[in-house]
């Protein structure tokens, strides 16, 4: 790295808390200078660059495209290195840990196995966001992520948990032993689709089949979804995992399978974890590589 390439840290710091807050009296105070002090900060940083951040043609300041390009930068670097010091000296131990899972995963495979964790690390608080959303993982904010794909995502790590393909899944009730042989024999029925995602309708489209509006869509939760199809409200599409009990059982017919190698990932963002972090990671691998892991 060519240190005498990059701008004075104080600069940095003084642009990326105004950027933070929107302020020059915010960074001012968070930085503990004047407003003053800020400004000419600010300005000693385009000279720097030779490139203007901020939009002063106005009342009030706003970041120009540059000024936005270079606060994410910074948000990004000052944060990954605010969590590093703040493991390295245990500040951030005490934090829960956060945790998104789309509702389904959450109550059919995560939930049930917390109180082995528990009873492992009754030290540790946790915090389970049951979202379909894709969250940003950050430094401070979301520490883990369960995803459903093919472990694609720029930027971040991922290592497979469970492999499971997507399932066009029906109750015998609704289909009986009616013979479906395309997705277009589908159509007469009112579908199912996880609440946050566009599964059933890519799905159906992938197939050149166009939803019959008059029969209706209705989205919910994962887990909701199941239940929903047990009970005959429609035909669903889902992760095979959640639906094998059912299929085993008889309640609900499998009528089609995407093959593609898929399932739940363990999403992470790369470098130093937090020890809390480390230790869920470590038993939810543990975990997974159960042979009992698939449900």
């Amino acid at each position: 790295m060519d240190w005498s390439a990059l701008p004075p840290l104080s600069a940095l710091r003084a642009f990326a808390a105004y950027a933070g807050s929107g302020s020059v009296a915010e960074a001012g105070r968070a930085l503990n200078v004047s407003h003053a002090a800020i400004s000419q900060q600010i300005r000693n940083l385009e000279t720097h660059l030779g490139t203007t951040l901020l939009d002063r043609s106005k009342r009030k300041m706003h970041l120009t495209p540059e000024g936005d390009r270079l606060a994410a930068a910074l948000a990004e670097g000052f944060g990954t290195i605010l969590n590093a010091t703040n493991e390295l000296t245990g500040r951030d131990a005490d934090r829960p840990l956060e945790i998104s899972a789309t509702p389904g995963f959450a109550a059919t495979w995560l939930m049930p196995r917390l109180p082995s964790f528990r009873a492992h690390h009754p030290e540790i608080s946790l915090t389970i966001d049951p979202s379909a959303t894709l969250r940003t993982l950050e430094p401070g904010g979301l520490d883990v992520a369960i995803r459903y794909g093919n472990g694609d995502w720029p930027g971040l790590e991922s290592h497979l948990l469970v492999r499971s393909p997507i399932a066009v899944v029906a109750a015998t009730d609704l289909v009986g032993d009616r013979e479906i042989t395309t997705p277009a024999d589908l159509r007469p029925f009112p579908w199912l689709q996880e609440l946050g995602t566009n599964e059933a309708t890519d799905w159906f489209a992938e197939y050149g089949v166009e939803h019959d509006r008059s029969l209706g869509l209705t989205a919910l939760p994962g887990n909701l979804m199941i239940e929903a199809a047990r009970q005959g409200q429609g035909v669903a599409i889902t992760a095979r995992l959640f639906a094998e009990p059912d299929i085993a059982a008889g309640r609900l017919r499998i009528l089609f399978e995407d093959g593609r190698k898929k399932g739940y990932f363990l999403v992470t963002r790369p470098g130093v974890s937090r020890p809390p972090l480390r230790h869920f990671v470590t038993w939810l691998r543990r975990e997974a590589a159960k042979p009992s892991s698939g449900m």
